[in-house]
Formats: C-alpha cells, structure tokens, sequence
C-alpha cells in the first residue's frame, strides 16, 4: 500500500507520516523544501523523538520517500497509484497545491482508477468543503460526477502539539521532529469513498462536526488563551503559563464555556468533556516538549477571524445560551498580543491604531452583526481587561 503526504513538516512528519508508516503504507511526502526532499531520499528514513515530563525515547519512521511539489507531474503520478492520501501543509498553502492534487486526479479517474480518500489535516472549520471547492474549480465541470463518486475529503481533528524545532533540538539532522505521546486523529466516518483504512490512532467518527467544534472551541481556544495570557506576563513556554494558577483558572473556566455549548448541542456528557479538559490542560504542561508562548500566539489576525478560536468560540456558546466570558478574555489579549517578532501582531497593530479598536473589530474580526459581543469586547479592551 502506498500513502502520499503533501507536507513533510512537523505534523507531515511527526505524526500523519509516522501513523501511515506503522499501518504498513509506503508513504511518499511531496514538499518542497528542497533539503527535506533530499534527506528523505538518502535515509528512506526519520527520527521522531516522542517526549513527556520525565521521559523520552526515539523511534524511527521507515519505508518512506519524497518528490518535489514543484515537478506537478513527478507528484501527479504518485497519486495517480496512491491507495491513501493526506494534506498537511497549512490553511495557508493549500491554494497553491491544487494543481499537483488535480493533474493527479485527473490521471487516476481517466484510466479509470479506484476511489481515493484526501485526509485533511489542517486547523480549518469546513475544510472538506472549502478544499472541494478548489479542487472542483481547476477541474471544472467535466470531471463534477467523478468527483462526486470516487473523491473522499476527510475532515480530522489534528490533537497532537508539535513545537517549532530549533537547531539544538534537532540535533543535526533536518528531519528530526519532537512530538508528545498523544496519538489519536479523529477523522469524519461518514465522508470515506473507500474502505475505512487501518491506520494506527484513527478514529472514525459521525457526526464529526462535532469532533471539529471541540478542536476549534475547546482545544485551540484554550492553547491561543494560555498564550495570549503567558505573554502578558512575560513567560516564554505554555508550561509556564498553564502552570500560573490565575492563568489556569480562568482557561479551565472558558473551556467549559464551550464544553457546556458542545453538551447543549450534541448531548455529549459533560462529565467526559470535563475529563477532556484536564487531560488537555495536563499536556500542555509538558515540559519536554519545549513549546513556546510564540509558536502558540502567532498570526493573531487569523485566530481572530469571525469563525476561529476565540471570537468563533464565544459567538457559538451564545449560539447556545452559555456564557461567553472565557472566550472574550482571551480576545481581548489577543487583541494586546504585541510581539515585535510577529509581523502579523504587529500588522494587528498598527491597523488598530490607524483605523481605531471598533473598525478593527467590524471589519477584521467580523463583529459587525452582534452589538452585544461587539460592546464587551470593546469595554474589556477599554479598560485593559486581561
């Protein structure tokens, strides 16, 4: 069996890559940093240093290779004999890896070829839809009913943290990546065209909007928070700011905000939810695994967006008649984020200052179409409230 990642960075590698390659795939990466693509091709190998508070151990991903995404047809033949494939490159990137994924699947359907399913791996609400989307645009209407029959995009639910890598961590070689033990992927049951294949920590899951909703609302929510919070008082590493017990409060506190609005929705217990949470909280405070306030804060513009983290979280627990407080607070320090070395921090800021707090957050962030929202976060950034 052969599986084709797009994206060999840390999740490409340290976690999609490595589950394909224990449930027997040949896995071939397409990316396009050339170093990488090299590496890959002269070890057919990678270490992957799995990490928790007092432990470490390495384990080496094998059976794998690369092409570079730049040769569209080199990568358009990979997936034309793919049995399973996966994206992996970022909300960011994935405009511009449509045209290698459609010359592939337009190679495959013309012979005639299997089914094939597209796990999708990438931090985005409708992430099937809007990568359908692309994919149907650059092939246009000839090859709709194909699509329609033999195209499986799977939403999953990415849980396990990776950190930026440093030189010191990886320790000489490129292809190192640390990651923690934690190991599941939920992906969407219902959206598979195949059969639902063996791979190490699936888990299949229907209806999985609201697997979706709880990585979104729960998860990253709570992660952006404890950045957002840690940086106000100056700590460099998520241990240390779920470790600071004001912090650690008022994160608990607005992750069971969205929890309560998870539970009003889909009946799922409270109770498992709540053991969710501390398990979440639990990893973040990982000291080995190194990961830093401003890998978890960056690109603060997105994260504010009218459907992600923090303003996407409190619109839906109001959605639902739970309080939004939690998901506030973490707005309005976001809406503080500052970092001289985050060029969209400082974008966010100095649009705030050119254009004011109030068009910032109608125009940027959406808050155009609830007065109610639009006034507590503008009276919390107001009075400096964190």
């Amino acid at each position: 069996m052969k599986a084709v990642i797009f994206g060999a960075g840390n999740i490409g590698r340290g976690f999609i890559g490595k589950a394909f390659s224990e449930s027997g795939y040949e896995v071939c990466f397409v990316d396009v940093t050339k170093e990488i693509v090299h590496k890959l091709n002269e070890e057919k190998s990678y270490p992957v240093r799995i990490v928790s508070n007092g432990t470490a151990s390495v384990e080496i991903v094998k059976n794998v290779r690369a092409v570079n995404g730049g040769d569209i047809q080199s990568t358009a033949d990979e997936i034309a004999r793919a049995d399973l494939m996966a994206t992996a490159v970022g909300v960011n990137a994935l405009p511009h890896i449509i045209k290698p994924i459609c010359e592939g699947l337009k190679k495959r359907f013309d012979k005639g070829g299997a089914s094939l399913d597209i796990i999708i791996c990438e931090n985005l609400m409708d992430a099937d839809k809007y990568l359908r989307k692309l994919i149907e645009d650059e092939m246009g209407t000839k090859y709709k009913t194909v699509l329609d029959e033999k195209l499986g995009l799977v939403e999953a639910s990415i849980g396990r943290m990776v950190p930026v890598m440093t030189d010191e961590m990886k320790k000489g070689n490129v292809l190192m990546v640390w990651v923690e033990e934690y190991n599941e992927l939920p992906v969407d049951k219902a959206a598979f065209k195949g059969d639902i294949p063996a791979v190490k920590g699936f888990v299949p899951y229907s209806p999985f909007d609201f697997y979706i909703k709880r990585k979104l609302y729960i998860h990253n929510m709570s992660h952006a928070i404890c950045a957002y919070l840690g940086w106000q008082k100056g700590y460099l590493y998520i241990y240390e700011c779920v470790n600071d017990k004001d912090i650690r409060a008022r994160v608990h506190d607005a992750m069971m905000e969205t929890a309560k609005a998870l539970h009003r929705e889909y009946g799922f217990s409270l109770e498992e939810l709540h053991i969710h949470i501390e398990h979440l909280l639990e990893r973040y405070g990982n000291v080995a695994l190194s990961d830093t306030v401003q890998r978890v804060a960056r690109d603060p513009l997105r994260k504010l967006g009218k459907s992600d983290r923090l303003i996407g979280a409190a619109l839906y627990c109001l959605s639902r008649n739970c309080n939004p407080r939690g998901p506030i607070e973490g707005t309005i320090a976001a809406l503080h984020y500052d970092n001289p070395e985050d060029e969209t921090a400082g974008r966010m800021q100095r649009m705030i200052r050119q254009h004011g707090i109030k068009a910032f957050l109608k125009d940027q962030c959406g808050l155009n179409d609830n007065a109610w929202l639009l006034e507590q976060v503008l009276r919390g950034y107001g009075h400096g409230a964190l």
